[in-house]
Formats: structure tokens, sequence, C-alpha cells
């Protein structure tokens, strides 16, 4: 599952395969909202990503999809 994360002052926004199910991901943000100290997330290679809450602008939890393949209608 795709996370896009936006930080203020920044043009690029982070973006990261999770292995987390969208509702784990979402408990996570709310927890770090509420305390107010850092986001912690894993990515699915294991790598730590930590970005300090007051930075943030949104979080994005996108829904796994599979890439499509051929030509074929839908």
């Amino acid at each position: 599952m795709e996370v896009r994360i936006g930080i203020q002052n920044a043009a690029r926004e982070i973006v990261l395969e999770s292995s987390q199910a969208p509702d784990e991901v979402a408990a996570v943000v709310a927890a770090a909202l509420e305390q107010g100290t850092v986001l912690e997330l894993r990515d699915e290679r294991g790598r730590l990503l930590v970005v300090p809450v007051p930075a943030l602008a949104y979080v994005e939890i996108g829904v796994e999809e599979r890439g499509r393949v051929g030509f074929g209608t839908l």
C-alpha cells in the first residue's frame, strides 16, 4: 500500500510502500498527531521513516492496488 506524506515548506512529498493495513497506518498517524511528537513508519524494506509532527502537511493513505497488464478493456 502506498503512503504519501506532505511536509510543510517542501516541494516534494515522501512516498513509501508499506506492508501494513490502511487501518494500522491511520492508527499510527492518529496516535502521533495526538501525542504531538513524531510519526514513525516502516516501509516494505524495513527502513524507518521519522517525521516530526509539527512539520506534517498531510498524510495520504492509499488503497493497495496491483498494476494491470495487457491491453484488454474493462
